[in-house]
C-alpha cells in the first residue's frame, strides 16, 4: 500500500465541459464590456482594463457550472450579476472613480449582459447536450467491483448523458458466480485477472475501481496487470457511508487528502461570502437608519431597561461572540438558564411584541455582520446554555458552527423559526442548517433573503 501511495500523482483536472461552463460568464461579460466601449467611445482606456480585471475576479467561476435547469440558471445568473454590479458600484463610489466611466457604456453593459449570459448558457448547453458533440467526446469504461458503490457510480453515469461515458463491462472475483447481479442490465463480464486483456482488446478509455481499501493487495496486482494498457484508471473511494459536509479533494504539498467535514467558505467562496455580507449589511443599515432610530426610541419609551440586548452566543468554530438585538422583553437573560420566548410570553413588552412579530428586533445584528461576527445568511445562533444542552442530545449539532451564524437561515425559511418545543423540532432545524452547509451557493443565500422578506409579516411562529 505504501508503494501505491508513493506512485499516486494528484491533480485537480477539469473536463472540457466544466472548463467551458466556468469560463463563459467572466469571458463573455468582459467581451460585452469591450464591445460597448468600442461602440460608444471607440477606444479602450486603461481604467476599463482595471474594471475588466475586477469583473473577472468577481465573476469567476461563473454561476452556470452547477445549474441543471433553466429556472435555477436564470435565478443564479441574475443574482450573481447584480451582486457583482453592486460591489463594483460601491467601490467605484467609495474610491470616487465612478465618474471616469461612460454612463452609456456602463448602463448598456449592466442591463444587457445578464440577458445575454442566460441566452449564451442556453445555446452552449444545447450544443453540449447534442448528439454530435457527445459522439465526438464519447469514452468507454469498465467498473471493477460488484457492490453498492458500483451501483451508485453506474446510476450517476447513466443519469448524466453529458458525461458521454459508455460502460462496457464489470469485473469482480467474488461475484462471478453470483446468481443475483445488481441489475439485469449490468451482466458480469469476468474476473479481475481477465480485465487487462479485455481493456486492450476493446480499446477501453476509463477504468473505475470500486473495491474497498481492505482489498489493496488485489488492487496492486490489478494495477500491475494494467501497466500494459493506455486506459486512465480511477479509484472511487466509498464515502457514501459518511454524511459529508463540503466533501472535496485537496492536497498538502502534493499529498492528496479528502475533506469530509469542511466549511464551504474557503478561498474564493469565503471572499464572495464576506463581500456580499458587507455590501448587503451596509446598504440595509443605511436604508433602514430612520427605522432603527424609531425602534430605539420606542424601546426606550415603552419600558425600563437598555435599548440594546446583548447576549453571548456561539459563533464560528464554536467561539463565543456577543450579538445585539433591540430589547423586546422586561428581562435580559444571559446566564446559566435562558428560557426561550413562548406564545403570549408575559416577559415580552407590548412594543416588544410588535418588533418581534416583524423581526425588527433583529436589525442591530447587521452591525454584528459588519464586525465579522455574523453573516446575513447562516444558521441562527442559539444561547450558550441551549448550545451546551443540545450538543449532547443531537448528533452533529456543533457542525453548524463551521460557518458564521446568520440573521436568517435555511431552517427559518422552512418553518423552523422561533421556539423549539421538542428535541425533535430542534433536530429538524439542525438538519436544515447542515443541508445549508452542504449546498451553499450565493444563489441559495439570495433565495433565503427573498423568502425571509415574504415571511416577516405572515410567520405565525414569530412571537
Amino acid at each position: 500500500m505504501v508503494r501505491f501511495q508513493q506512485q499516486l500523482s494528484f491533480s485537480k483536472s477539469l473536463s472540457i465541459n466544466q472548463m467551458i461552463k466556468i469560463l463563459v460568464d467572466p469571458v463573455f461579460s468582459i467581451g460585452l464590456l469591450f464591445g460597448f466601449i468600442l461602440l460608444f467611445e471607440g477606444k479602450l482606456s486603461s481604467h476599463y482594463i482595471v474594471l475588466s480585471i475586477m469583473v473577472f475576479a468577481l465573476s469567476f467561476p461563473g454561476s452556470w457550472h452547477n445549474q441543471n435547469n433553466i429556472y435555477k440558471d436564470v435565478l443564479a445568473t441574475l443574482s450573481q450579476w447584480f451582486l457583482i454590479v453592486g460591489i463594483l458600484l460601491f467601490f467605484g463610489y467609495a474610491t470616487e472613480y465612478l465618474p471616469m466611466f461612460s454612463q452609456q457604456v456602463i448602463t448598456a453593459w449592466v442591463l444587457i449582459t445578464p440577458l445575454a449570459l442566460v441566452l449564451m448558457h442556453w445555446i452552449i448547453g444545447q450544443y453540449l447536450a447534442s448528439t454530435h458533440y457527445l459522439t465526438h467526446i464519447k469514452k468507454t469504461a469498465v467498473i471493477v467491483g460488484r457492490n453498492e458503490l458500483c451501483q451508485q457510480l453506474y446510476s450517476r453515469i447513466q443519469n448524466n448523458s453529458q458525461l458521454a461515458i459508455e460502460i462496457k463491462g464489470y469485473f469482480d472475483d467474488f461475484s462471478v458466480h453470483n446468481p443475483n447481479p445488481i441489475s439485469s442490465k449490468q451482466p458480469l463480464t469476468g474476473q479481475m485477472n481477465e480485465m487487462a486483456e479485455f481493456v486492450k482488446r476493446n480499446s477501453i478509455d476509463l477504468i473505475y475501481i470500486t473495491l474497498p481499501p481492505s482489498m489493496h493487495v488485489q488492487m496492486m496486482a490489478l494495477l500491475d496487470d494494467l501497466k500494459d494498457t493506455t486506459a486512465s484508471i480511477y479509484f472511487v473511494p466509498d464515502f457514501f457511508m459518511a454524511d459529508l459536509i463540503q466533501g472535496r479533494i485537496d492536497e498538502i504539498d502534493g499529498m492528496p487528502v479528502v475533506a469530509m467535514c469542511e466549511t464551504p467558505f474557503t478561498g474564493f467562496n469565503g471572499m464572495i461570502k464576506r463581500a456580499s455580507d458587507i455590501v448587503i449589511a451596509s446598504m440595509l443599515l443605511l436604508l433602514l437608519l430612520p427605522v432603527l432610530i424609531m425602534v430605539a426610541i420606542g424601546v426606550k419609551l415603552s419600558s425600563k431597561g437598555p435599548i440594546l440586548f446583548r447576549q453571548r452566543r456561539y459563533g464560528l468554530d464554536g467561539q463565543q461572540i456577543i450579538i445585539y438585538k433591540f430589547r423586546s422583553m422586561t428581562v435580559t437573560e444571559d446566564g446559566v438558564t435562558v428560557t426561550q420566548a413562548t406564545l403570549n410570553d408575559k416577559r415580552v413588552t407590548p412594543f416588544g411584541q410588535i418588533i418581534r412579530k416583524t423581526s425588527l428586533d433583529e436589525l442591530p445584528q447587521f452591525i454584528n455582520v459588519l464586525q465579522g461576527r455574523m453573516s446575513v445568511v447562516g444558521p441562527r445562533p442559539h444561547a450558550v446554555t441551549h448550545n451546551e444542552m443540545y450538543r449532547k442530545l443531537i448528533k452533529g449539532y456543533m457542525i453548524r458552527h463551521k460557518v458564521k451564524p446568520g440573521i436568517t437561515g435555511w431552517a427559518q425559511v422552512n418553518g423552523y423559526r422561533g421556539e423549539t418545543k421538542t428535541v425533535e423540532s430542534m433536530k429538524n432545524r439542525i438538519d436544515y442548517d447542515l443541508e445549508y452547509l452542504k449546498k451553499w451557493s450565493l444563489t441559495l443565500d439570495i433565495n433565503i433573503i427573498i423568502k425571509t422578506i415574504f415571511l416577516v409579516f405572515k410567520d405565525s411562529k414569530a412571537y
